[in-house]
């Protein structure tokens, strides 16, 4: 797409609507002309409240016959069941969905170079890294790839969207796994919340040197709560170049960075929904606060859906063997264990998951046993008892004192946000 434009509408205290988001893509496509061959490419269940969902169907809307193919970013993630479809995209018709399998439906387009990945990492990363996208997106023929999201602060990409919507969530076992575990190497906390990181940067230059090519436009939302504690779209940025994805990430940073002068003793996360059936994805409990608890202090996760581990049976597998061990075994492990080392993935979510010995963790799952979760590493804790105690319709975002006199920082959207002291978060 040779002419590079974008725009942009919302600011930390707008609210946008259907309306809105309906007036932006007709703009859009009205800047674009005809499109007759369309792919939409809309994260999972798993961002739900991203509204890709809606607009999505939006798109639908404008288009009619010619959104050919709407395909899920899964990732590593399971597909989507009957029931999420209908929830997140209804009424569109499910003869357009696309599973992306991530194992076998991929093509490699090129290879970042070596010297690139080892500058950009500061050497902690030296090798060439892949680039592979499902073979509909890069084969397919359409006229126009709609890539739409949400950005927030992302563990592995520091803010989440743009290209990763691509490269991670139509990439294939090879770019996933290295992705992730260069990104974990590198180290979580000098990633969360920027813009600009290693692997941002990896991933623009396989954009700009291989997908010159294809037609793709990004769909970018920024969420937010207004003073109802209601998730709110706070801005929708829409273009086909990096400007667009910039802008989205400095409002992100804005609405979606808390920033405390104190660090709590003890944080209580609720991952609420029917969208956090795995640690895979409920342990955004543990990433987007570990800048924010107090050394030796305690995170409790309220996790009434989390009935596994992985959505993965292999790296499902893997976590139940080793558990969230901590940078340093699963280092040693990636180097050691052959399983490990093919399944890299799985070695930067263990980092991920392990508070590193700073502070404990207490998981409080719907349909985990205390076996399991104890030999993850985790300390269990019942979930109707500990829901008592901390209720999430009696505690409010924030800071929280009990009758008893106990404090508690409670977070009721993990995946919102993140939350760092301002000493730790510079």
């Amino acid at each position: 797409m040779a002419v590079h434009f974008s725009f942009s509408i919302g600011s930390p205290t707008r609210e946008l609507t259907t309306d809105d988001f309906r007036a932006a893509l007709a703009r859009m496509f009205a800047m674009l002309g005809p499109r007759n061959k369309v792919l939409a490419i809309p994260p999972d269940f798993s961002r739900l409240d991203s509204q890709a969902g809606r607009l999505t169907c939006l798109a639908h809307e404008h288009l009619g016959k010619r959104l050919i193919d709407v395909m899920p970013a899964l990732g590593t993630h399971t597909a989507m069941s009957d029931a999420q479809l209908a929830k997140m995209f209804p009424g569109l018709p499910t003869s357009l969905i696309r599973v992306h399998d991530w194992r076998n439906d991929v093509v490699t387009i090129g290879h970042v170079p070596a010297d690139f990945v080892a500058h950009t990492t500061d050497g902690v990363y030296a090798k060439a890294w892949p680039a592979q996208l499902n073979r509909r997106v890069w084969q397919g023929g359409h006229d126009l790839i709609l890539s739409i999201g949400q950005v927030v602060p992302h563990e592995v990409i520091g803010m989440a969207n743009y290209n990763k919507n691509l490269f991670v969530g139509t990439g294939g076992v090879a770019g996933i796994n290295e992705s992730h575990f260069l990104s974990a190497a590198y180290g979580m906390e000098r990633v969360m919340g920027r813009a600009e990181n290693p692997l941002r940067s990896i991933l623009n230059y396989a954009e700009q040197n291989f997908c010159r090519h294809l037609p793709i436009v990004y769909v970018l939302t920024v969420m937010g709560t207004n003073e109802q504690g209601e998730l709110v779209t706070r801005g929708l940025f829409i273009g086909n170049d990096v400007d667009c994805f910039h802008q989205a990430a400095d409002l992100s940073q804005e609405v979606n960075i808390t920033l405390l002068d104190r660090s709590p003793s003890k944080v209580v996360v609720h991952l609420g929904g029917d969208e956090f059936h795995s640690t895979w994805l409920g342990n955004k409990a543990i990433y987007r606060t570990r800048m924010a608890i107090a050394d030796d202090g305690k995170l409790v996760v309220l996790a009434p859906g989390v009935g596994t581990f992985g959505e993965d049976q292999q790296i499902d597998r893997l976590i139940r063997r080793y558990g969230y061990c901590g940078t340093p075994e699963t280092m040693r492990l990636v180097e050691h264990d052959a399983d490990m080392g093919r399944n890299l993935a799985a070695a930067a979510h263990l980092i991920h998951g392990s508070s590193e010995g700073r502070f404990t963790i207490t998981y409080c799952p719907g349909g985990l046993t205390r076996e399991e979760i104890e030999g993850v590493g985790y300390q269990y804790g019942d979930l109707t008892a500990t829901e008592q105690r901390y209720n999430p319709a009696m505690l409010q975002d924030g800071w929280n004192r009990l009758p008893d006199g106990e404090e508690v920082f409670f977070i009721r959207r993990p995946a919102q946000g993140l939350w760092a002291t301002r000493e730790r978060f510079q």
